[in-house]
């Protein structure tokens, strides 16, 4: 495998990794980034550029982008983060509050905080969205107002795995007047000098790959193969919240579709370098390259304190959260217990560990089926454990 940029002295366990997830994990065109108190100290890539690629296809090249699926939440997170820092968003406020048409049908209790912690008690709609109506955002926000509770909000959690992204991004719209990823471009990315989008612009449409499933061998990786029955009967059941929350777009988009990449879909369609999505997780906490620390103090704290935790009535799995972001634990390992991050399905993965200085971040073209720990991640992360 041809293994292409660099790693400082001392985190080669983490090459290792990469070069195994090529030779016996399945990727075809990954990138891992590593930041360590503001340096970079791994920037890799290999592979093709497309998924379905064959030997003489267009290289992976140290920009090429790819989706990034659920790890957008992590990057969405900071928007609602920052705007109650700034003091213009109080996330013990009812939704309400900022978005009148939201009380209807008994959601006067859903809080800011319920919404970042998945605890709002909406992860499903009765009607899913067809995939044009769900590249309006507008529309989704429209289907989440008129949509009723599943359960009594904070007293329960359970991944929204879809309607997070239109309560998040609406909520973003009321207070700033702004999109989204028009906010995220300006108040995140542009300032950190991060390449992550949420709505693609055209203009960087050349760097992204085809992304497609991909199959790794076995179970090389370490982790469980084959989900739990209660896990698969829940993917397989149609009434299940499970299956009504990855469904609340029927059918789902093709993420090769150039229209989908350029919506703003804060919960599913971000995309990003490796590079792009570690420095963004290394922004959080600290100062890369003259850039701005995001995060005071108190704000990561928030961030990374546990708000939901033990069983989730969607994933049906054992999953913790802080305000925004998955914490470290069986669900979805990071570095350590103070780690905080959000992985997205199949694949990618951002975190940051305040207490070692890491930020991390990895973009595939390959997806498995995994919804919160990929194999390849995991195996990439154990490579950054050995190297501390």
């Amino acid at each position: 495998m041809d293994v292409n940029g660099t790693v400082a002295e001392g985190f080669e366990p983490v090459r290792e990794a990469f070069v195994r997830n090529f030779e016996v994990l399945g990727d075809r065109g990954a990138a891992v980034a590593v930041y360590r108190d503001g340096r970079l100290v791994v920037d890799l890539w290999a592979g093709t550029k497309d998924v379905d690629g064959t030997a003489d296809s267009a290289p992976w090249e140290r920009g090429t982008a790819q989706i990034v699926r659920s790890a957008t939440k992590g990057v969405a997170a900071a928007a609602l983060l920052l705007l109650h820092q700034r003091g213009l968003l109080d996330l013990d406020a009812p939704v309400g509050e900022y978005w009148p048409e939201f009380k209807a049908v008994g959601k006067e209790r859903v809080l800011v905080r319920h919404v970042l912690s998945h605890r709002a008690g909406l992860p499903v709609l009765d009607r899913p969205l067809t995939p044009e109506e769900a590249l309006d955002p507008l529309r989704g926000a429209e289907a989440v107002a008129r949509q009723a509770l599943v359960w009594e909000p904070g007293t329960d959690h359970g991944y929204h795995a879809l309607t997070y992204g239109w309560l998040l991004g609406e909520l973003v719209r009321r207070v700033t007047g702004r999109g989204v990823g028009e906010w995220i471009a300006e108040e995140i990315a542009g300032p950190v000098g991060a390449d992550l989008w949420v709505g693609l612009p055209a203009a960087e449409a050349g760097r992204v790959g085809r992304s497609g499933r991909v199959e790794a061998p076995g179970n090389a990786g370490g982790l469980r193969s084959r989900p739990k029955r209660s896990v698969a009967e829940a993917y397989d059941d149609p009434a299940s919240l499970t299956r009504r929350a990855f469904a609340a777009i029927t059918p789902f988009p093709d993420q090769n579709d150039p229209a989908y990449r350029a919506a703003s879909l804060p919960a599913t369609n971000g995309i990003a370098t490796a590079e792009g999505l570690a420095r963004f997780y290394a922004s959080l906490v600290g100062e890369v390259g003259g850039g701005p620390r995001l995060f005071t103090p108190g704000t990561l704290a928030a961030a990374r304190a546990e708000e939901s935790a033990g069983p989730d009535q969607v994933l049906v799995i054992n999953t913790r959260f802080g305000l925004g972001y998955m914490l470290h634990g069986s669900a979805s390992p990071f570095l350590d217990a103070g780690s905080f991050g959000h992985p997205g399905r199949g694949g990618s993965l951002g975190f940051a560990d305040p207490e070692s200085g890491i930020a991390f971040g990895y973009v595939t073209n390959g997806f498995s089926k995994t919804v919160t720990a990929d194999a390849r991640a995991q195996a990439l992360v154990r490579g950054v454990r050995a190297a501390l």
